[in-house]
């Protein structure tokens, strides 16, 4: 078990966590590497090799951009959203990039970062995912200095050929409760009578220790519990913060979406409608929080689309079922609490965690259902645990949400993540609430486990024709025409 909560949830830039902040993040570990080696005041140019889907719809998600902005030492965490179109219009305009922020050198896009649309993954690699990417550096003479092959698997993710698929800063952490399936986590949590959440917590807590081992010795083992603890609930509240930020600004812009289909926005609108409504003072519409859910949604993925500020849910694609599952319980669920917003968090990392390591959160490796269904899948355990639902209920909503996301591909109009995704996210979000319930009200036990959808969702994946997963060359992608 190698992946945190806080690797799910990652703070980032749209629109795309594998086709944006993944490839940001490889080109800006390219251009470090550089420096760190020593090979940066050499480098007299730099090429980027896009392949697979980053080749066929990377125009469309930004990986183009992604690419300058990491060569130039950015990190999505970090980038200024407003500044990102004034840098890559003056790389563009001056052929110039500042390589690692360093060293200035002569960058042509014609040349320097190719789109290889017609091969799937870079010559000679070993590894073969469809988001391979290929970064060389080159002396005054044109020979080779340095060469790296990268996969951006989802999520932000990102592994060099020949590594292992784990998180970059990861390091190795004997966790209290490491668990590999759903039903290894049902039985930790009732071997040691802890719930999803709280095992969860404790995992957390001791990646933080790994991280700072330098903790007072004059402390006592009580209080530095606390600290810990305290530490990574600060940690889920800023994630928290910045998603409820992100639905205010999606609430509150307007205008045309960036990349040529002329998507409007439309979350303000709708949210205008329903703030009239309530005001009017007219009640009795059962379904108006299914309304504010919709609105939820749909402003992160427009912020999204727009390149802004969001936070990988898993993934940048479907970034808005997890926070808006979360508004929606925390403003129209009677008696919710932050610890209930607490409990939100930690039992949907522990499904992502699942879905993470024994299956696939990437459009382009398993489609949407990689994506928004696995989102859904964690939006909806982690509202059946601030419910206060038990374990098996938490397991089972995670079940019934995948469930019902099986084989969904993933075809983006243009290459963009506008048409189907914004919309999609509302559907998951929906879908979320929906499986919640029906696990809270089934006393029963159910036929389907957790980990039997799981490996479904990813043999699914592994059949369905590659055309069907973000490389915009069939479904609504090819039949819808773009005006």
């Amino acid at each position: 078990m190698t992946t945190s909560l806080f690797d799910l949830y990652k703070i980032g830039v749209g629109p795309s966590s594998s086709h944006t902040m993944g490839p940001m993040r490889a080109a800006c570990r390219f251009a470090q590497e550089l420096k760190r080696d020593g090979l940066l005041d050499g480098t007299a140019r730099a090429q980027t090799d896009l392949y697979g889907s980053l080749a066929l719809t990377g125009k469309g998600h930004a990986t183009d951009r992604a690419v300058l902005l990491g060569l130039q030492g950015n990190e999505p965490a970090k980038v200024d959203p407003a500044a990102i179109e004034s840098t890559v219009a003056m790389v563009r305009a001056s052929r110039r990039i500042d390589l690692a922020g360093k060293r200035a050198i002569f960058f042509d896009e014609t040349h320097d970062l190719l789109f290889h649309r017609d091969q799937m993954f870079p010559p000679g690699a070993s590894t073969k995912h469809p988001n391979g990417m290929r970064f060389t550096a080159f002396d005054a003479d044109g020979a080779i200095l340095a060469q790296r092959t990268f996969f951006s698997i989802g999520g932000g993710f990102i592994t060099e050929d020949g590594e292992a698929d784990q998180p970059l800063r990861e390091p190795q952490v004997r966790l209290p409760f490491p668990f590999h399936s759903a039903a290894e986590l049902l039985e930790i949590s009732r071997a040691h009578s802890l719930s999803i959440d709280r095992v969860m917590l404790a995992n957390e807590c001791e990646r933080l220790r790994a991280l700072d081992p330098s903790a007072s010795p004059n402390v006592s083992q009580e209080s530095l519990e606390l600290r810990v603890e305290a530490h990574v609930r600060a940690g889920i509240e800023q994630i928290w913060q910045t998603m409820q930020a992100c639905v205010e600004r999606g609430m509150a812009a307007e205008g045309i979406l960036p990349g040529g289909l002329q998507v409007r926005r439309r979350a303000r609108r709708l949210a205008e409608r329903l703030r009239a409504r309530d005001a009017s003072g007219k009640q009795g519409d059962p379904l108006a929080p299914l309304d504010w859910l919709t609105v939820y949604a749909m402003a992160v993925n427009e912020e999204n689309a727009a390149g802004g500020r969001v936070v990988t849910a898993p993934t940048n694609g479907a970034a808005g079922v997890v926070p808006a599952v979360g508004l929606f319980y925390q403003r129209f669920v009677e008696g919710s609490s932050r610890e209930g917003i607490m409990r939100f968090f930690l039992a949907s990392a522990a499904i992502g965690v699942l879905y993470k390591e024994n299956a696939s959160i990437s459009g382009a490796e398993v489609g949407c259902q990689g994506e928004v269904g696995v989102a859904c899948s964690m939006a909806a355990a982690g509202l059946t645990s601030a419910l206060g639902g038990n374990d098996g209920q938490i397991e089972h909503a995670a079940e019934i949400a995948m469930e019902h996301n099986l084989g969904m591909t993933c075809d983006p109009i243009g290459g963009l993540v506008q048409i189907p995704c914004i919309e999609r996210n509302a559907m998951g979000a929906a879908k979320a609430v929906q499986a919640a319930r029906l696990a809270m009200n089934e006393p029963e036990a159910h036929k389907v486990s957790l980990d039997q959808v799981i490996r479904t969702m990813y043999l699914t994946g592994l059949d369905m024709q590659s055309r069907y997963k973000e490389t915009s060359l069939a479904g609504l992608a090819l039949n819808v025409i773009e005006c």
